[in-house]
């Protein structure tokens, strides 16, 4: 027989021993510590992941409606901002409503002196766009610089990540063309 104080050491060993194999809720503590930082991580993906896709869709978008410059067809119907916004929308039914699109086209004087610069956004109390952007075709053998904007909104992403270019928050996504119109026939 073990006296009493060396059953007591033993077993109190033993229950040392089995809470250190013991691994139950060990998956759950894991997985929180992993959990949060790779779901932050999947969501600063998929607004990277969206933002370069509606800024592809507006260089796309862009390249398209300058053609219609480019070619003479906006001159020859004599479109008015209106209309050539409305053009614009009408291939940019995904990502973008068409108040929120801005349309600035003008014409430069030498290759050097085109603005393809991204403008300076002025807001009005509601938050708003308060700018008012050129509509100026040209003729043929103008050289035009057409611009197509967007403020794109933005969430702020966990642990930090932020992916706005404004200091409301968001980002102005834009695309630009320079071109020389077509010489007339």
């Amino acid at each position: 027989m073990t006296p009493p104080d060396v059953a007591t050491k033993k077993r109190s060993r033993n229950c040392g021993a089995a809470f250190v194999r013991d691994d139950n809720g060990a998956t759950a503590v894991e997985f929180a510590l992993v959990g949060a930082p790779f779901l932050a991580l999947m969501i600063a993906v998929i607004q990277t992941f969206l933002v370069f896709f509606a800024q592809q869709t507006l260089e796309t978008v862009t390249r398209q409606s300058a053609r219609l410059v480019l070619t003479g067809q906006v001159q020859a119907q004599q479109m008015t901002q209106a209309v050539f916004k409305q053009k614009v929308c009408d291939q940019v039914v995904i990502f973008f409503t068409c108040s929120g699109l801005m349309v600035d086209m003008q014409v430069a004087n030498a290759w050097s002196s085109a603005n393809t610069a991204t403008p300076t956004l002025t807001f009005d109390s509601k938050g708003a766009v308060s700018n008012v952007w050129q509509y100026n075709p040209g003729n043929a053998g103008d050289i035009v610089v057409l611009r197509v904007m967007y403020v794109w909104p933005v969430v702020l992403g966990p642990l930090g990540f932020n992916l706005s270019n404004l200091s409301n928050g968001n980002r102005l996504i834009m695309s630009s063309a320079a071109f020389q119109n077509e010489p007339g026939s």
